[in-house]
């Protein structure tokens, strides 16, 4: 077994998820505006446009599963 064979089987085994896959399929299921409130709010915008915008921030949306977080653009 050459090596990147061997890697991508661990890869597979750790994570057996495809998550261009997944992505694709949820993209598909959304909705268009769900969310557009979220990225309309003042805390957002600040967010977004502070120290490092969003290229250099974490924005963590916590919620129960189910809830919609997955469909946010």
């Amino acid at each position: 077994m050459n090596r990147d064979s061997e890697n991508a089987k661990i890869m597979q085994w750790l994570s057996p998820l495809d998550p261009g896959t997944i992505h694709s399929i949820l993209q598909d299921r959304r909705f268009e505006g769900v969310g557009d409130w979220f990225l309309q709010t003042r805390e957002f915008l600040e967010w977004r446009a502070g120290e490092g915008g969003a290229d250099k921030a974490v924005l963590f949306c916590s919620g129960n599963p189910g809830v919609g977080k997955t469909y946010l653009k």
